[in-house]
């Protein structure tokens, strides 16, 4: 068993307790969010450290602004 903590950018996502280290390049959910893992460093056998790059959301549903509403003057 190996303790595998999930950076991003010095910024502690996740800390797993898992069978096996997921390998540079893998595709993984972490929080409901598509990551990427980008480099792997293990401190010793049990503590592995990923460093991840999460996908950016794009909200799709923006409020558009409806001008027809106001009053003209």
């Amino acid at each position: 068993m190996v303790v595998v903590k999930y950076f991003e950018n010095k910024n502690l996502l996740l800390s797993q307790l898992r069978k096996s280290v997921p390998a540079v390049g893998d595709d993984i959910i972490i929080k409901g969010r598509k990551a990427k893992v980008s480099s792997i460093n293990c401190v010793d056998e049990q503590n592995c450290d990923v460093q991840v790059v999460r996908e950016v959301v794009v909200n799709k549903n923006k409020l558009l602004l409806d001008n027809s509403k106001k009053k003209r003057r």
